[in-house]
């Protein structure tokens, strides 16, 4: 069985120990990845410390065009680690095409994408004040070693959202890939630290503890972390103990409403992949979707015949439109969540018996006859589940909609599009979408609200929070 290494200094590194790394479809085991030691840590460390000062000297153009040819070195071995995405993740290969599923070729072509618009982006100095007397200008600096702890669902797209605005912007970094997708992750570092000077990018890799100790350091500048609050929590408490910067992006349990002008058939397919993409395993799908009581069959009607129409499998089988979940532990708790709404009475209008055998599927399913305070409405069940919760007063939505203590994302779904601007302006989310759910771009700020974290990411403003800003004033003669 094949042993994957750490990427440390631009060499390969293996651990006294290793864990194995299962195929969610299967079981089958894929390989073994190494369990860093503390002292890897702080050598992965040492070595992004060592490189960042040439790093952050060279000329603006050259670390463009290394992160360029990065995004070149994704684009040509794309085919490889959308395989190894499948094989680990579980999301269908699927393409990236408008009518293609959204699987792992999507996740790599965002990869390609995410890498060359950072690439392109300047910050220029910017004059804050000038008069007869003074100028005032505002520089941006890099702020050294970035440490980085990615997760299990997009794994390879969202460590590139961390890697490379963080190296365009002159950092170094150390990233910690989920325990349960680490050898794409891995693989993918490896690929592109191949065109990048030795330390500017490495990796450690294990359980919680690794991610514990990378960030548990005053070596490290400058923290970005995508996952649950609960973890989010704790690294918050030793970010502040370090007195360390940190970009959170967390958890969320994003409304969707539907305002009652909007035609059921037009929007039920953006409904259903603003719920259903990887499965329901992104922090910013549509997880509580309430329609008003004149629309409520209709709609509820149209996305079970999505549902129905979507081919479950083995993503590397042709043909297949969802996958696994990623971990028994995710498939587990959606479990516990549906059986409860049904034994309190529910409506299960499809799925919601998960087949057996090998892997972890769970079928799409649509919940009805619910409301606000169940839990399958309350917690972020991340998974292929959506309750629809009736209502009869769009203030009563709107109210129930911001009641919870997260807020990264919403959607508002209407004919009017001023009616629609009306109501997403009143929905406390870092992100609110009109007639589409979770279209994250390149170049628009994404970050959450309350719970959901703090700081963003993406485009100028994203690139601006891999740095700190340094005031040069100057007094006239």
């Amino acid at each position: 069985m094949q042993t994957f290494f750490n990427t440390v200094n631009g060499q390969p590194v293996a651990s006294p120990s290793t864990f194995e790394s299962k195929n969610p479809a299967t079981g089958e085991t894929l390989g073994l990845v190494p369990h860093s030691t503390r002292d890897q840590v702080v050598a992965a460390l040492a070595a992004a410390r060592a490189a960042q000062p040439a790093w952050a000297a060279r000329p603006d153009s050259e670390r463009k065009s290394l992160l360029l040819e990065v995004a070149r070195v994704i684009k040509d071995q794309a085919g490889y680690l959308a395989e190894w995405v499948t094989r680990e993740q579980g999301k269908p290969l699927g393409g990236v095409g408008p009518d293609q599923v959204p699987g792992a070729h999507f996740e790599l072509w965002g990869c390609e994408v995410w890498t060359q618009v950072p690439a392109s982006l300047d910050l220029p100095v910017e004059v804050a004040f000038e008069d007869d007397a003074r100028r005032d200008e505002v520089h941006r600096k890099p702020y050294g070693v970035i440490a980085a702890i990615a997760p299990w669902n997009w794994p390879l797209l969202i460590a590139i959202w961390q890697i490379v605005p963080a190296l365009r912007a002159g950092n170094t970094a150390v990233i910690k890939p989920s325990e349960y997708t680490s050898i794409g992750t891995l693989e993918l570092v490896r690929l592109i630290a191949g065109v990048l000077p030795p330390g500017v990018l490495n990796t450690v890799s294990g359980g919680g503890e690794v991610g514990a100790w990378l960030v548990d350091t005053p070596e490290v500048d400058k923290i970005l972390f995508t996952g649950s609050g609960a973890t989010g929590a704790r690294i918050a408490a030793t970010a502040a103990k370090h007195l360390t910067p940190a970009t959170m992006e967390l958890g969320g349990n994003d409304a969707a409403i539907v305002l009652p002008d909007a035609d059921p058939k037009a929007i039920a397919m953006g409904l259903f992949w603003g719920a259903f993409i990887n499965m329901g395993q992104t922090c910013a799908c549509a997880k509580r979707l309430y329609v008003p009581d004149s629309l409520h069959d209709a709609i509820v009607s149209e996305l079970a015949q999505l549902a129905a129409a979507m081919p479950m499998g083995d993503g590397l089988q042709p043909g297949v439109a969802m996958g696994p979940m990623q971990n028994r532990m995710q498939f587990d708790k959606v479990s516990r969540l549906v059986e409860r709404a049904r034994a309190d009475g529910a409506t299960i209008v499809c799925g919601g018996e998960p087949p057996g055998g090998p892997g972890h599927f769970y079928p799409l399913t649509l919940v009805t006859g619910i409301a606000d305070g169940a839990a399958l409405v309350d917690e972020e069940q991340f998974g292929p589940v959506l309750p629809v919760i009736r209502y009869r007063d769009v203030e009563d939505a709107i109210a129930n909609a911001n009641r919870l203590d997260v807020g990264l994302g919403a959607s508002v779904w209407s004919s009017d599009i001023e009616k629609a601007k009306a109501v997403a302006q009143r929905l406390a989310a870092g992100t609110v979408w009109i007639n589409q759910h979770g279209m994250v771009h390149p170049m628009v700020p994404f970050g959450g609200a309350k719970g959901s974290g703090w700081g963003v990411e993406f485009g100028v403003e994203g690139l601006k929070s891999m740095t700190r800003p340094q005031v040069i004033s100057v007094k006239k003669n």
